[in-house]
């Protein structure tokens, strides 16, 4: 009878400390973190939501079909930064301390501006999706952009409709010096009309605030000189500043958009798609259109088994890309150090190891492959151009060369 207690009591004993399969599962996975830079009281607060909702369904997604296949799982965190540069710089110890994390899912040029050069001594990789800086461009990068600059994007454009009018293209753009990436934006395509004056006639660039309440007497003056489009990068709130003020002058010039304030947003912010007829949208990532792509796939798969929220929109599509290329490089980084635990640096390593393709991408960018002179491709970078045709969102040309700028 003892012997049973004793034999009864030892497998009690190691029933309790094993714990149940699915602890015993939990025990042996290996968790890494990662920090999430966000906007939820600055100036892209209104937008940031959709991104955020974007990097948590694709962390689930992967965590489910790739992560647990190789026992690791990935958490994340979000602050809010404010977009602010000493806002980052300010909360990015006690982050570093409380996370350790592996990656940083950045929003914008702030980040970049407070943390790069403090990246090579922490080790760790920051990522983001939106256009690159020329402040940023340096040699031996820790932080990555999945697209050229906007200088870069924009110039693509232009080269494109210089080629549909056979002729070189008068601008004008809407920037501000208020923030260090906007003031950035505005270099650069200065410097692309500067290189190519058989494309480019840049007539203006208008500084404002990053959220102005009225642009209609910058717009008459500008208007005068008969632009073929007026380029405007920045925020969601100049944008439909410009629109507006076109509006009140009854003058009916394009507008050239990026994805952060893109056309499927900015509409329905006006009153609707009719609103931004005629308008353009040129990014190094997917358009937001109705049509039956890759990444449009992989976005409705994402809201039917992961609960995504976040509409089908520009913001939504860069959480999804810079979330997603980031954990194709810990994919990379798992393999390659198995079993040992990884790091910051294997996951940069990673990134620099080889293209990203398309195909890993779900479609969501171009092929992307980062070398160590620059933080953003510089090899076959392409944008996508879109369009407002007939009240419906549509793409008119796809994989557009971005042309060779000098750095500023």
């Amino acid at each position: 009878m003892l012997t049973r207690r004793l034999i009864a009591g030892c497998a009690a004993t190691l029933i309790a400390f094993a714990g149940t399969p699915a602890q015993a599962q939990a025990q042996a996975q290996k968790v890494y973190n990662i920090a999430g830079l966000g906007d939820y009281s600055g100036p892209f607060s209104s937008i940031f939501p959709p991104v955020d909702d974007a990097r948590r369904a694709v962390i689930e997604w992967w965590n489910k079909e790739v992560g647990a296949k190789d026992k690791v799982q990935l958490r994340m965190k979000t602050y809010d930064t404010r977009y602010d540069v000493a806002q980052t710089a300010s909360l990015w110890p006690g982050i570093k301390s409380e996370l350790q994390p592996i990656a940083i899912l950045g929003l914008g040029g702030s980040d970049f501006a407070a943390l790069q050069a403090r990246l090579p001594d922490d080790k760790i990789p920051l990522t983001a999706s939106n256009g690159a800086y020329g402040f940023a461009w340096k040699p031996d990068p820790w932080a990555f952009l999945s697209r050229p600059t906007y200088g870069h994007e924009a110039g693509a454009f232009i080269d494109w409709m210089s080629s549909q009018l056979k002729r070189p293209v008068k601008f004008a753009a809407v920037s501000s010096e208020a923030s260090a990436a906007f003031a950035d934006m505005s270099k650069g395509i200065a410097t692309y009309a500067k290189e190519n004056p058989g494309k480019a006639q840049l007539i203006e660039t208008v500084f404002t605030e990053l959220q102005p309440s009225d642009l209609t007497l910058q717009m008459r003056r500008v208007t005068a000189a008969n632009p073929d489009v007026i380029v405007v990068l920045g925020t969601m709130g100049q944008a439909i500043a410009t629109k507006r003020a076109l509006q009140t002058l009854n003058r009916k010039v394009p507008i050239l958009v990026s994805s952060h304030n893109g056309l499927a947003t900015l509409g329905p912010a006006l009153g609707g798609l009719a609103a931004v007829e005629g308008d353009y949208e040129a990014h190094g990532t997917a358009l937001a259109t109705s049509d039956p792509t890759e990444a449009r796939k992989f976005y409705e798969m994402l809201q039917k088994d992961y609960a995504l929220k976040a509409p089908w929109n520009g913001f939504t599509i860069m959480g999804l890309t810079q979330t997603l290329y980031t954990v194709r490089a810990i994919e990379r980084a798992v393999v390659k150090a198995r079993p040992a635990e990884i790091t910051g640096q294997d996951v940069r390593a990673a990134l620099l190891a080889g293209p990203i393709t398309s195909k890993e991408m779900n479609g969501l960018s171009p092929d992307l492959e980062f070398t160590n002179q620059a933080p953003f491709p510089t090899t076959k970078a392409r944008v996508n151009i879109g369009t407002v045709k007939d009240g419906k969102f549509v793409g008119v040309a796809h994989d557009v060369p971005v042309p060779a700028l000098s750095k500023w």
